[in-house]
């Protein structure tokens, strides 16, 4: 992944060529495409080309952030550690959307914006727990020090985000499909014309979110250029 970032890739315009594409697609598709007719969730449903799209993007570059994390600590490379820490901050933006998006759309669906769920407490600890990283690095001076404690935490927390968001939902009663013996989107009427919209969407998201990722790392790796010189 150090290649994506420093060879002619990170600067190609394909890519983010495609991730445009995709997101007028499914901003447009999004909201005047037609949706199956669901019982409950209604012409909500729309919101899953974002909603759901953005956690995925979201666990895209928490994943990114683990990674660096331990390519830091084997290399001690100030590269992996700015790569770490903006893939980081990239995916606290997007964790708010989500977070916004499921607050709307539970307000529809369920009645409020925030319940008892063990989706939604996990999510909020996940943020928290995120959060807790960014402060932690700006509590120590010593830049060296920094990243390396930084990486550890940025691991466990990779980890702890999986348990709070993935297992720990799916062992209690959950209002959120496929959690809690509730069925999943696969098992709702989800046609085709949902599927042609939510995979495009998907990529969408996730290019965003690698794109602005990479041009913070680059403003980060110039700024750190210019103070040198």
């Amino acid at each position: 992944m150090d290649s994506f970032y420093k060879n002619k890739i990170a600067r190609a315009w394909w890519w983010k060529i495609i991730a445009i594409v995709c997101l007028v697609y499914t901003c447009y598709y999004g909201f005047i495409g037609e949706v199956p007719a669901m019982v409950v969730l209604h012409e909500t449903i729309r919101n899953l080309y974002f909603h759901v799209t953005m956690w995925m993007a979201m666990m895209l570059l928490m994943l990114v952030n683990a990674i660096y994390s331990i390519k830091y600590l084997s290399s001690l490379n100030r590269y992996h550690d700015i790569v770490a820490e903006e893939s980081g901050k990239m995916a606290m933006v997007f964790a708010a959307a989500g977070l916004i998006t499921g607050m709307v759309w539970a307000n529809y669906t369920w009645g409020a914006p925030w319940t008892n769920d063990p989706q939604l407490n996990g999510t909020a600890a996940t943020i928290l727990m995120y959060a807790a990283y960014f402060i932690l690095r700006n509590a120590i001076p010593d830049e060296n020090k920094k990243a390396k404690i930084a990486s550890v935490y940025a691991i466990f927390a990779f980890v702890m985000m999986f348990v709070f968001i993935m297992v720990i939902p799916k062992m209690y009663n959950s209002l959120h499909p496929g959690k809690g013996g509730n069925p999943g989107f696969n098992k709702y009427d989800l046609d085709s014309n949902m599927r042609m919209v939510f995979y495009p969407a998907v990529i969408g998201w996730c290019l965003l979110g690698t794109w602005l990722m990479s041009l913070n790392v680059r403003i980060r790796r110039i700024k750190e250029i210019t103070e040198e010189n």
